[in-house]
């Protein structure tokens, strides 16, 4: 048995540090959490000290006992657990659950899963934290109040299985009173000026007119005043000027340069980074600093002497802007510079080489630029046109790495030829063409951390969870906008020949931007009408400051609960008794037919528009929205049209066909099948030659394209993307497979290696009594038979479970009670308390 117990969070940050230790050190993992707040009740003693009540889960019990056993028998136990606040109150929960002797228990803390890091750490012991302990309890607390008080608040006046919570409700908020911004944007058109001109040395560069003119007219006047004008360079300036690099990674930052660069999720860019630190690779994913240590620079420093040159070096130390930084790291960096990418899944490399080349990029010299201005006369009238060039006289970091940005219409610069002041120029072109004022960009999920970032809104820690809980909960989803064609007008003059041309352009088209949907409009609304100061950003922010201020021991986390619960909770209650159902109704018009109000509102499955009223002795009739339409756009035309549909259009083999809209839009059905419309076609101008189109098209679509195993196999487009079906199995189609053109060797492949990825996944299989277990996503796995399936906990080793066991795992499930369609209200009574609140330390922390 081993003298010294380390225990850490996760498996493969254990598997990573045992590598490092010898022989007398056991690393265990406690599977993140061992205990948290009941799922059941509050869990909160709202009228004593707010003292949490913990409970270790069910699927936590195997590992909270197999770790007392660990510990009773090691000489020393060893909380190595993150460097956060989370970290400790994890580190906490271990030495209470387990029950560990003070003398023989020591908490250390690394900022990288490195050889040199962790031997210093042991070196260096120190006591838990109970300052940082009592910062997270403070917010998990705080959150469980208002999650568990708003949303039953929600089910009865707004609609059941909704909930509330303190960040991910302003988050909301956020996204919808941009999307009203955009509903309220009125376009203005103005005219733009560019031009063409070429050199003496017959070298052509662009310029434009730095003013717009705002009527067609006036643009038209100002080219026709070109006509048999001659044009000389006026004015020439030369400066020169620098660029520097941005600082290493902060989790924000990665986040929103994931998204930009990679085109990763909040959550996945997480995951991935994740993956990296536990694997060694990268410093502590979860920061808001932006230093690097010295050991770091020096390292940096190293290696671009040794792969650049010493002109490429410049070491620097950055400060952080980030409102309320939480305890000082170093920013994300790859542990080891002199490694440039690592052995590790596709999106991890990608990952790391983005984190070494900002990180490596931080401490290399600045790019020296030339930019260039020119202005230029015309001989017929007063007004200058300028043309802007960069150059790059040294590259410097850009050798390495280039920032990206959020906005679209960013105009690069580009390089101009050479001129001189007087330097006669010849006009090839001038172009007036007709622009519109753009409405505010909907939110990325990079904009969107970076926007919270700025108002002090939630840490590190929280951004992927919220962005994943507003899509999860269907307040937000990624847009699927494809935009609508605008036309424009064109004068041109060339030659000293004026025209007109009208051209079109696609406008709106905003694919994988987070859009508020009827749903999260609706509980935003009530939530700012009756709890606008829970939803105040001032107020958020604020929260996070205390949450810091008992972090650093200057606040006491019971006091800030107390003045916050004072005022909180006597308005749920009176929000509970007074306020009005709300449904985001609005009253459209009357039905010419029956005189009853036509209206639009949040139902059941989604936004719909209903005649009549619930009071009415008749049913009131209802039909659902279009997909693109919204509780605040529908109109009281487009909203009568939807009680045309269903419409019998036809027959086809014998077989009527019909169109209607459904909850996944518009189709057309005939017999027992259903096609699609497009996109923003119109269920009310389809008629049976256009629905003729879409069934063949289907049948076609439908029709085996070769035959494998003596099985059809089809192919289609789905939400994911293009894929085969065979044998009632369906196979995604990557881009390395061009899909309109399969080869009968692309599609044997394809099901090939779907085939043995299907036997990679299955871990046993009892085929006599139709059991298997298999993998699952995230290191997990599960049991299936027929249509039973049962998650395992991470902490199971599936490979090890016999047919009696997963048996007898089938008989626990079969014998619990189905649970109640109707979620009960959380009870809010005073909670026994198993744990007392963490007490401060002795020492306080400097």
């Amino acid at each position: 048995m081993a003298k010294n117990l380390v225990i850490v969070e996760s498996p493969a940050k254990a598997k990573t540090i045992e590598k490092f230790l010898g022989k007398d050190y056991t690393v265990e993992s406690s599977f993140g959490h061992i205990a948290d707040l009941p799922t059941k009740e509050l869990g909160v003693d709202t009228e004593g000290n707010f003292t949490p009540k913990y409970i270790v889960n069910k699927d936590k019990k195997d590992v909270v006992n197999k770790l007392k056993k660990l510990a009773k028998n090691a000489d020393m136990v060893w909380l190595a657990s993150d460097e956060d606040r989370e970290g400790e109150a994890i580190a906490w929960h271990l030495a209470e659950e387990l029950k560990l002797d003070k003398n023989k228990t020591k908490r250390i803390v690394f900022h990288e899963i490195t050889k040199t890091a962790i031997l210093k750490a042991i070196e260096n012991p120190r006591n838990i934290n109970y300052d940082l302990v009592n910062a997270q309890q403070a917010r998990r607390v705080l959150d469980r109040l208002v999650g568990y008080e708003l949303s039953p608040i929600l089910w009865r006046k707004v609609k059941g299985g909704l909930s509330a919570g303190r960040v991910q409700s302003v988050s909301v908020r956020l996204i919808v009173e941009r999307e009203r911004e955009i509903q309220d944007f009125k376009a203005e058109a103005s005219f733009r000026i560019d031009a063409e001109f070429t050199n003496e040395e017959g070298k052509s560069f662009k310029a434009k007119l730095p003013k717009n003119f705002d009527t067609k007219e006036e643009a038209g006047k100002f080219l026709q005043q070109n006509i048999g004008a001659n044009f000389k360079v006026a004015d020439l300036t030369t400066k020169p000027a620098i660029k520097s690099p941005a600082p290493p990674f902060t989790t924000s930052t990665l986040q929103q340069e994931a998204s930009r660069k990679l085109y990763f999720s909040v959550s996945k860019t997480m995951t991935m980074a994740q993956r990296l630190y536990e694997a060694g690779h990268i410093t502590y994913m979860r920061t808001d600093s932006v230093n690097l240590s010295d050991d770091a620079r020096n390292g940096a420093k190293k290696e671009i002497l040794k792969a650049y040159g010493e002109k490429y070096s410049k070491t620097r130390q950055f400060k952080g802007k980030s409102k309320g930084a939480q305890e000082a790291h170093e920013a994300i960096r790859p542990t080891h510079f002199d490694i440039h990418t690592v052995n590790a899944d596709r999106d991890e490399v990608r990952l790391y080489e983005l984190i070494w080349k900002r990180a490596i990029a931080s401490q290399m010299s600045e790019a020296q630029l030339e930019r260039t201005n020119v202005k230029i006369d015309a001989s017929k009238h007063d007004k200058q046109f300028t043309a802007n060039g960069e150059v790059l006289k040294f590259d410097g970091f850009l050798k390495v790495y280039m920032e990206s940005s959020d906005e679209e219409d960013e105009e690069q610069e580009g390089m101009l030829p050479a001129l001189r002041v007087n330097e006669k120029l010849e006009n090839n072109y001038i172009t007036a063409t007709e622009r519109f004022t753009r409405p505010p960009y909907r939110y990325t999920e990079a904009s969107l951390v970076k926007q919270l970032e700025e108002l002090g809104i939630g840490r590190p820690s929280t951004y992927a969870p919220t962005i994943s809980t507003i899509q999860n909960r269907n307040y937000v989803e990624k847009g699927t906008i494809e935009g609508s064609e605008r036309k424009y007008e064109q004068l041109i003059l060339k030659k000293d020949k004026y025209s007109e041309k009208q051209l079109t352009e696609t406008v709106g088209s905003d694919k994988g931007k987070l859009v508020p949907t009827a749903v999260g409009m609706v509980v935003n609304d009530f939530l700012v009408n009756h709890f606008s100061n829970i939803l105040d950003y001032n107020f958020t922010a604020k929260v996070e400051q205390s949450f810091d201020d008992i972090a650093e021991g200057n606040e006491e986390w019971t006091t800030m609960m107390r003045d916050f619960y004072s005022g909180f909770h006597p308005q749920v209650l009176d929000v509970a008794k007074n306020a009005e159902r709300e449904v985001g109704e609005r009253i459209l018009g009357e039905d010419p037919a029956t005189g009853k109000p036509v209206s639009v509102r949040l139902g059941k499955f989604g936004p719909m528009v209903q005649i009549g009223s619930v009071e009415d002795e008749e049913k009131p009739r209802f039909a659902g929205l279009m997909p693109e339409q919204t509780l605040d756009s529908i109109t009281y035309e487009e909203a009568m049209d939807l009680f045309k549909l269903p419409k019998e259009i036809g027959e086809y083999e014998g077989e009527p066909v019909e169109v209607n809209n459904g909850r996944f839009g518009p189709y057309v059905r005939y017999g027992k099948k259903f096609v699609s419309l497009e996109k923003g076609e119109d269920p009310m101008s389809v008629d049976m030659d256009r629905a003729l189109e879409l069934i063949e098209a289907k049948e076609k679509a439908d029709a085996p394209i070769h035959m494998y195993d003596q099985k059809p196999v089809q192919k289609g487009v789905g939400r994911f993307g293009p894929f085969l079906k065979w044998n009632d199995i369906f196979i995604n189609v990557n881009k390395k497979y061009d899909f309109d053109n399969l080869s009968k060797e692309d599609i044997e492949e394809l099901i090939e290696d779907k085939k043995q990825k299907e036997k990679d996944k299955v871990i046993h299989h009892w085929e006599e009594e139709g059991i298997r277990v298999e993998k699952a996503r995230w290191g997990r796995s599960h049991i299936l038979k027929g249509k039973t399936k049962i998650e395992l906990p991470k902490t199971v080793d599936a490979t090890k479970l016999s047919l009696e066991e997963v048996k007898d795992i089938l008989e626990k499930k079969a014998k619990k009670p189905a649970k109640k369609a109707a979620a009960k209200k959380p009870a809010a009574k005073k909670a026994p308390a198993k744990k007392a609140t963490a007490k401060k330390t002795t020492s306080k922390k400097k």
